[in-house]
């Protein structure tokens, strides 16, 4: 068992697809974009689907009317699959009705900007975007008692969240537990489960589930019914040093300590 704190890393580039069938305004958006983000672009949203099949992206800016699949029917798409429902999704778009933005936000868009727009404007709409994503996993990974499901941004992903964990508490008593099993349980392939995680969280398989023994640790010490050495070989450790280093580096305290707080609270 790693005696590493995980924290969620953004060294690498976010990636964006955009997706649009004017090839003038994929290159200004790329050309504007590409310094701070990973770029892939799209003609329309078909090509946008077969690239998210293969692609692990965080970000989709598509333009409304395309042809083959239009935005809205991209849109729809993407927040009602498994496989990246996940995506954050901004429409771009020249019908500057109030009916259009309805249309679009209802089918899961999370944010609307019209045409012409201000490069700055939609820089700023996806630093929030991107921005308020990190926010949540990092809330999620250095809070002892937040739940998974916290990390969902949608009902789909909620219930996906709440049967992983479901899956890893019922063998968290296995040392062992890594990705390979929780696939099998789940049903799903590795490749699949991998990259769901990944998207959600920022987190490899294995990393989450270290921090889900962690918290598991933290929700059976602030029940007072064990003993830290008892807890520690319940949520698989082999040692209560084991488990009471890994605690603190992952809380910034000590399990003794984190129980001591609790009750200064009641």
């Amino acid at each position: 068992m790693t005696s590493e704190s995980i924290t969620t890393e953004y060294s690498s580039k976010p990636v964006i697809l955009l997706v649009d069938d004017n090839e003038e305004i994929l290159d200004f958006l790329q050309d504007d974009l590409e310094e701070k983000y990973t770029i892939l672009k799209a003609s329309n949203g078909k090509e946008a689907l077969e690239i998210l099949n293969s692609d692990l992206v965080n970000l989709v800016i598509s333009d409304i009317m395309m042809p083959v699949m239009d935005g809205y029917e991209l849109c729809r798409t993407i927040k009602s699959d498994f496989e990246y429902s996940h995506v954050l999704v901004i429409l771009l778009t020249a019908k500057n009705t109030i009916q259009a933005k309805i249309e679009g936000l209802e089918l899961g868009a999370d944010a609307y900007v019209d045409k012409p727009f201000s490069p700055e404007y939609l820089q700023a709409q996806i630093a929030n975007l991107l921005s308020n994503r990190n926010k949540i996993i990092d809330y999620f990974i250095s809070s002892p008692l937040v739940h998974i499901k916290s990390m969902a941004i949608n009902k789909g992903d909620e219930s996906f969240l709440e049967k992983l964990n479901d899956s890893i508490y019922k063998n968290i008593e296995n040392t062992e537990l890594d990705v390979k099993q929780l696939a099998e349980t789940l049903n799903m392939s590795r490749p699949t489960l991998y990259r769901k995680i990944k998207a959600i969280s920022n987190l490899t398989p294995n990393e989450l589930i270290h921090i889900a023994r962690l918290k598991k640790g933290a929700e059976l010490l602030a029940k007072g019914n064990y003993k830290i050495y008892e807890i520690s070989e319940m949520v698989g450790y082999s040692s209560q040093t084991n488990f009471g280093r890994n605690f603190h580096k992952q809380f910034g305290m000590s399990p003794s300590v984190y129980v001591q707080k609790l009750n200064d609270k009641n």
